[in-house]
């Protein structure tokens, strides 16, 4: 009879050990990173030159550029497709500061953010920079764009590499406020198939409270994949492909939030590159989108 039980105990492992290997998981109140506030670092905005603010200022959509964005009940009012050979300093802040959060090891540097043949690049490198080992890019809109309820949308090829942590994320538009946060992707680059969506929000003891879910698919570095959110007052859903992948219903954002994009090399969730994370490597965006509902 103990055998029998010890038989059962057994295979009930192994059917679990399956189950969560075929199907994504959805975890509630746990604590992924980023774990400390990134607005409590010492961050530069950097402008970018007068000529490329001229060649690359932003164009006002018209009503028949609005007529042909329409995409499934949503309407585009903001864009990059990254057509000039340079940025935006109207619809982008460079970083330019020494990351400190989450024991991560790069120097955010300007000169790592590069436009070229449409296409956005967050270049990293293996170089010493500032008291830092590594280098990478990052830009965001704070201060520049952001939205209440709609759709964001990036299509990108994503860095792969030990100690590689690509991410698109939105944060509320606030001084000195980290969450709410909406990880719309977030990739280990020691794990190029996998994604993670996550939601941060603050809860009532205090303290961080997160939501989140994997999805294995193919090698996201491999070519260009399209990684969105749908943001309603009542929901949010993750989509990969135009596929939904995940969904929340409760602890929805209700403030402004803006787009934010970078790769951080090493730190407590992605571990440190080793000998065989190849440098440099590059984060290609194709664009961003952003649509609001046509009922809103």
């Amino acid at each position: 009879m103990k055998t029998f039980y010890k038989f059962l105990f057994i295979l009930s492992i192994i059917l679990s050990l399956a189950y969560f290997n075929y199907f994504p998981i959805t975890k509630e109140d746990i604590t992924l990173v980023p774990q400390n506030e990134p607005t409590t670092q010492n961050t530069i905005e950097t402008n970018l030159s007068e000529i490329d603010a001229g060649e690359c200022e932003e164009e006002d959509l018209t009503s028949n550029d609005f007529e042909t964005a329409r995409q499934d009940g949503w309407v585009l009012i903001w864009q990059d497709e990254f057509e000039n050979n340079c940025l935006s300093s109207n619809k982008w802040s460079l970083e330019d500061w020494a990351s400190e959060k989450n024991n991560e090891l790069q120097y955010y540097s300007p000169t790592n953010v590069k436009v070229e043949a449409g296409v956005l690049n967050l270049i990293s490198k293996k170089e010493q920079f500032k008291g830092k080992d590594y280098t990478s890019g990052a830009v965001h809109t704070q201060g520049k764009f952001n939205f209440l309820y709609g759709k964001a949308e990036m299509k990108a090829k994503l860095p792969a590499g030990q100690g590689i942590f690509p991410a698109f994320w939105m944060m509320t538009d606030k001084e000195n406020t980290w969450l709410p946060e909406i990880d719309i992707m977030e990739m280990l680059g020691h794990q190029p198939d996998q994604v993670w969506m996550v939601s941060h929000w603050l809860g009532e003891n205090g303290k961080l409270k997160s939501a989140s879910t994997s999805f294995k698919g193919p090698d996201f570095s491999k070519d260009f994949h399209t990684f969105s959110i749908e943001w309603t007052p009542h929901s949010i859903s993750w989509l990969i492909d135009d596929v939904e992948r995940f969904t929340i219903n409760k602890n929805i954002p209700n403030e402004k939030m803006y787009l934010y994009l970078n790769t951080a090399v090493g730190g407590n969730w992605p571990g440190y590159p080793d000998d065989t994370t190849v440098f440099p490597i590059s984060y290609e965006i194709e664009y961003v989108r952003v649509y609001q509902g046509i009922e809103e």
